[in-house]
């Protein structure tokens, strides 16, 4: 061996030991900017909850909060089922779903609701509009949901009808864990 060749190869082991040096240094110096993006231990324990409805009466409705934002269960009428399949599709501003519980989908009413009779409605309560939260109890034009801060007008199965609102009330993740509890989640 050479001499010329003994440098160019300690030369080389000093460049890549300095290489693997830097990138263990900058790794552990990003890791703490990183990993502070993760979400909190309070945020992570309400990714789900739990919710009691053995007390809501039909045609009346629970509000709870989750992840920071209101959540409307309702426990409909008969009377407000049948207006609800009644609607034309045609005639909706919005003819998508929107319910994370099922692919991509239509807004017939059975797709809206949580269980196969359609009489529990489980939604996000927050206008599509401006984040607003509607008021409910068969407020509006359409005896569902009414936004009063621009007149978005919701019908009984939270799908927008009126006023500049772009998106029906979103189905968020919910299943029945038993007769008496809903999971959101």
């Amino acid at each position: 061996m050479s001499q010329t060749e003994e440098k160019g190869t300690r030369r080389d082991f000093l460049f890549y030991a300095t290489g693997g040096t830097a990138a263990v240094g900058v790794g552990a110096a990003v890791w703490p900017l990183i990993n502070q993006m993760n979400p909190s231990a309070d945020v992570k324990a309400l990714a789900s909850i739990r919710v009691d409805i053995s007390d809501i009466e039909p045609g009346t409705q629970l509000t709870v909060k989750w992840l920071g934002k209101p959540v409307f269960i309702r426990r409909r009428t008969e009377t407000e089922i049948e207006e609800a399949q009644s609607v034309n599709l045609d005639e909706l501003l919005d003819n998508t779903a929107r319910n994370e519980n099922i692919a991509e989908a239509s807004a017939d009413d059975q797709n809206r609701s949580l269980d196969e009779n359609g009489e529990w409605l489980v939604m996000m309560g927050v206008c599509t509009h401006l984040g607003c939260v509607p008021l409910g109890d068969g407020a509006g034009e359409f005896n569902g949901w009414f936004c009063p801060c621009h007149g978005s007008h919701y019908d009984t199965s939270g799908r927008i009808r009126k006023g500049p609102a772009p998106e029906n009330l979103a189905v968020p993740k919910a299943i029945f864990v038993d007769d008496t509890t809903i999971k959101l989640g």
